[in-house]
């Protein structure tokens, strides 16, 4: 076959289930053919010397441009993130569209499409249920999720933004009838709420005690609480951001009892450790996240469940706000704030890969398939994005990432092109680096340079599939999401 636009040729291609080296043909902006010794004749040719040739990563859980209820957003920007997705070797995300108390979710969510569309990342959404009151539950979730966005995200702690058990079994139920999974946010807020009040009036405000007000005790009640509520009303869940086994295990034990509840991680829990937390003066504040990172115990259990395939998932679940500058971001109330009133959440865009990469590949913890897995395939399955996204097939979208796996390099904030002033992973040496991003069969980024056009983003939208469908099986039998509470 030949007339291809660009042909990718000497690569390692390594998918979810095969490594064999092949050549790949690119027509416009999909895949038209993989094979041995494609014809060049015509084509731009991209060498890839024995570097291996991956899908381009699919980050399911990251917070771009996210407003903030005083109208502000994250630091941010799509058109900043896109290009640390691409350094990273990132094509395509799922970020947040963010509904406040007594907000509707149609305009919510067009400002995020206006936000989005000014990037140059492959997105979709998850759109937040803060305040699931009558008219959304009724009329907005089912058109949203209808306009292709299938994911609802709901969290069980924080002030501004929880829901108590009641309304978390009213978006259960409102996704079931729409055909959306939900995502969770499981942490016990009145137990934080307690522990930080003790904590407060002991004194103890620096950021090592944000670790202290949130112990893997709470997060592993609220895994569980989260999962049998969403048995009762028998709907597809995912748990967030699980940060060690105990969790883990809630989650291994509703699948082994045939649930649909998956669970992901992110580099944080595996690399990052409560420690870092207790740094001198106001350091600490760079590595206050919700849920906490735990300690070494915590991240090896974690790589046992990502090998049992219990975590099948590894997103950045990027939240940047920078350290240095005065009076925004993790300095918003000032550098003597007690815990309680540090910005939560760490950048992790373009750093992603490359730790997962070199933590569990470069270490031997994990092949080669398990990674694009991890960092693409299951994310694109999950969220209804594969077979477009997260694999090297023909009629898939042309999004490849050249890696060369045994370069070595020293993260730093530079190379993360974030709007970011910090990264917390400043100084960890990894093996393992993209040398060049492919994004629907443009070269987007390459030994660093980043030169895709603003405006070139597309929007992913999700249909329906089987994956998510509810299992049928209900407790007594009786189907409570098939009426309006």
């Amino acid at each position: 076959m030949g007339s291809f636009d660009r042909v990718v040729r000497g690569g390692i291609v390594v998918t979810g289930s095969d490594t064999v080296r092949a050549d790949i043909g690119i027509i416009g902006e999909t895949i038209a053919a993989i094979g041995l010794d494609l014809s060049t004749d015509g084509a731009d040719v991209i060498d890839a010397g024995g570097l291996l040739v991956l899908p381009g990563g699919v980050d399911p859980h990251c917070h771009i441009e996210q407003l903030e209820p005083d109208g502000s957003s994250y630091e941010d920007s799509f058109a900043h993130a896109s290009a640390s997705c691409f350094a990273g070797g990132t094509t395509s995300v799922i970020t947040f569209a963010a509904q406040f108390k007594g907000q509707r979710l149609g305009p919510v969510l067009a400002e995020y499409h206006r936000r989005a569309a000014q990037g140059m990342v492959d997105y979709s959404f998850h759109q937040i249920i803060n305040d699931p009151f009558y008219a959304v539950v009724q009329e907005d979730i089912p058109e949203v999720v209808a306009s292709g966005v299938r994911s609802l995200k709901v969290f069980l702690t924080y002030d501004d933004v929880r829901i108590d058990d009641r309304q978390y079994l009213r978006v259960l139920a409102a996704a079931r009838r729409a055909g959306a999974i939900v995502t969770v946010h499981a942490e016990n807020y009145d137990a934080i709420g307690w522990l930080t009040e003790a904590l407060l009036k002991a004194g103890m405000t620096a950021p090592k005690y944000h670790a202290w007000a949130r112990p893997t005790v709470i997060e592993r009640e609220a895994t569980h609480r989260a999962i049998a509520l969403a048995e009762l009303i028998d709907q597809p869940i995912q748990i967030f951001h699980v940060s060690g086994p105990e969790p883990a295990h809630e989650i291994a034990a509703a699948q082994d009892r045939g649930l649909k509840v998956w669970g992901e991680t992110c580099p944080q829990y595996l690399v990052l450790d409560a420690a870092d937390m207790d740094r001198p003066g106001f350091e600490g504040a760079k590595f206050v996240c919700s849920p906490a990172p735990r300690g070494q115990a915590e991240s090896e259990g974690l790589w046992q469940a990502i090998r049992a395939g219990t975590i099948d998932i590894i997103s950045s679940d990027h939240s940047g706000h920078s350290f240095y500058k005065e009076g925004i971001g993790k300095q918003k109330n000032g550098t003597e704030a007690p815990f309680t009133r540090v910005p939560n959440g760490v950048p992790g865009l373009a750093a992603r890969m490359p730790i997962i990469f070199s933590e569990g590949v470069s270490k031997g913890r994990i092949d080669l398939q398990t990674f694009v897995r991890l960092t693409s395939v299951n994310a694109a399955k999950l969220f209804g994005l594969y077979p477009r996204k997260g694999t090297i097939a023909p009629g898939a979208d042309a999004d490849l990432v050249l890696w060369d796996p045994t370069r070595r390099v020293t993260i730093t904030n530079d190379l993360m092109q974030h709007a970011i002033d910090y990264t917390p992973y400043e100084g960890l040496e990894v093996i393992g680096w993209p040398q060049m991003t492919i994004a629907r069969g443009r070269v987007v980024m390459q030994d660093g340079v980043v030169t895709a056009e603003p405006g070139s983003a597309k929007f992913l939208a999700r249909g329906p599939y089987e994956l998510i469908r509810p299992r049928g099986v209900l407790p007594n039998g009786f189907d409570t999401s098939a009426i309006m509470i």
